[in-house]
Parts: C-alpha cells; sequence; structure tokens
C-alpha cells in the first residue's frame, strides 16, 4: 500500500483534480497558472506566520484560495487569524483536515458565490482595480442585471443613465466598456452553470437568452479565449474572470497602467514583512488613468 502523502503548508489542487500536489516555493509558481483552473491549498500554522501571509498575498491572479484551519486548541491567538483570512480573500475556508480530500475541494470550487456581483467587485479589487464606490456600483448592478439583459441599451436603462454617460463613468476610470462587462457577466453565469449543475450547454445558452450553444460557445471564445469544454473542466469562476480581464488588458480594454498590472509588465517591489502583532495593511491602489486611452475606448463605445 502506497504510503499517505505529508500534509504540506501549501500545496497545488489543479485539473483532473485528483489529488493535491505538495508546493515547495509558493513564490515561484508561473504568473498563468491562475487560468488553468487550479486551486491553492493553505494548511495554515496556529500563529501568524508573515511569509505564509505573503506568499498567499502575491498568488498570481486567478488562483483560488482554499484556507484549512489549523488545530482550534493549538490556536493562541485566533482574531489574528480570522485577520489574515479575510486579507486573503479565500474562495472557502475549512476546518481543520490531516489531509483535505479531493471530492470535497471539488465540490468547493464548483460552488458559486453567494453574492456574485459581490464577490466580482472584491475579486477586482485584489487585482489592483480600485474603483470609487459610483464605478463598484455600476459593476455590480451590471453583473446582477446580466441574469436578464442582453444590450447595453437595457443596461443604461436599468441603472437609470443614458447609453454615454454610463460609458463616460466606465472609460474615465480605464475601464473596458459597458457592453463588454455585460457580456463578460453573462459568460461568467454560464460557466457557473455549466459547472455547477452539469448541464448541457444548449440549455444553458437558452436560459441566458442565447440562440443556442454555439452562439454562446463563439461568445465565450472571443470574450475570453476559452471554449466551454474547457470551462466545464476547469473548476471554479476565478481564473475565468481573470482571464477576460488579461485578453481586455492584451487588446487595450484598460488603460495603459491598470494593463500594465493585471499582466505584470512591470515588477512590484518587495512588500516588507511586519513585525509579529502588527496590524495587516490593507492593500493600495496601484490604478492611474491613462487619458490617451480613455479617449480611445470611449470612441470605442
Amino acid at each position: 500500500m502506497p504510503s499517505r502523502p505529508h500534509r504540506g503548508t501549501f500545496q497545488l489542487f489543479r485539473p483532473p483534480y485528483r489529488r493535491l500536489a505538495p508546493i515547495l516555493e509558493p513564490d515561484r509558481l508561473p504568473r498563468d497558472i491562475g487560468v488553468t483552473g487550479a486551486a491553492l491549498i493553505w494548511c495554515m500554522s496556529p500563529d501568524r506566520d508573515d511569509r505564509q501571509l505573503q506568499s498567499v498575498r502575491r498568488r498570481p491572479g486567478g488562483l483560488s484560495l482554499v484556507v484549512v484551519l489549523p488545530p482550534a486548541d493549538a490556536v493562541r491567538r485566533k482574531d489574528e487569524i480570522f485577520r489574515m483570512i479575510e486579507f486573503c480573500r479565500p474562495v472557502s475556508v475549512l476546518p481543520f483536515h490531516e489531509e483535505p480530500h479531493p471530492d470535497d475541494l471539488r465540490t468547493l470550487l464548483t460552488s458559486p458565490p453567494d453574492d456574485l456581483p459581490a464577490a466580482a467587485v472584491d475579486y477586482l479589487r485584489w487585482r489592483g482595480i480600485h474603483l470609487d464606490m459610483d464605478v463598484r456600483r455600476l459593476i455590480r448592478r451590471t453583473i446582477e442585471l446580466s441574469r436578464e439583459i442582453r444590450s447595453v441599451n437595457a443596461l443604461a436603462r436599468g441603472v437609470y443613465l443614458s447609453r454615454r454617460a454610463l460609458g463616460r463613468r466606465f472609460t474615465t476610470h480605464g475601464l473596458p466598456v459597458p457592453s463588454h462587462w455585460l457580456h463578460a457577466a453573462r459568460v461568467l453565469r454560464a460557466v457557473i452553470r455549466i459547472q455547477e449543475r452539469g448541464l448541457p450547454l444548449s440549455r444553458v445558452a437558452t436560459e441566458l437568452g442565447y440562440p443556442d450553444g454555439f452562439a454562446l460557445s463563439n461568445q465565450m471564445k472571443r470574450l475570453t479565449g476559452v471554449r466551454p469544454s474547457e470551462a466545464r473542466s476547469r473548476l471554479g469562476w476565478e481564473w475565468f474572470l481573470e482571464a477576460w480581464l488579461r485578453k481586455e488588458a492584451l487588446e487595450g480594454g484598460f488603460s495603459d497602467d491598470l494593463a500594465d498590472d493585471l499582466l505584470d509588465r512591470r515588477s512590484a517591489p518587495a512588500s516588507p514583512t511586519a513585525p509579529a502583532g502588527t496590524p495587516i495593511p490593507a492593500p493600495e491602489s496601484t490604478a492611474r488613468v491613462a487619458p490617451s486611452r480613455q479617449e480611445e475606448a470611449a470612441s470605442r463605445f
């Protein structure tokens, strides 16, 4: 009988999702692993560990995080553990397990968030896209309305703005035009449906207002470069949102500075390790707007 694998601090769970692979150097994960449907499993230490915290904080975009708590009787400062979890935004938190079971992890990854619009906006913030309250509200409302509307004209009516005014709200912040957000939200919902319930693509397409599965497949490929068969086999939703963000960044949908951050085209300064017991700072915004790109996006809209 093969020996049971040793439970490590960091493990990688990726397609075909049959086993967990220990990670010896989490800081050296390739940046494109986040769009493969992989998940990072973090088996937390009982006490705050700043090296672990920084490794999790710097994980590649799109790499879902599942936290496994340490044994309760070994934790001396539970408030510090909760603070670290909140700061690192996992998709799920599990009680202590000697070895998380792949079946449980697959179930967690295919479970949609309770509030998809809020989770998506929170993901944008984690990826360095820091927005004012008005734009956050518009993005949330766009994702909410994507369940039932199909056009940007209907979206503008739904947020009580003219189409031109709605477009300016996005482009002046260096963001893709509203129609792109709407269509991305619709295909994101399709990905969640085909993973969660295993529904046929044709049925999902009809429920979301597409003529047929072929039309949905083409839209998904055009927006993200991903086909439904790939979306079905890569569990979770963060990787799919990341794929769309990167494709938009490559095609000029974001301002130059935001695109540089999303595509990791400039090296970020190393974050200093905070002494034990010091508060965990909230991540600062690095987003700046390039006027020339705003004008170009506005003309496209």
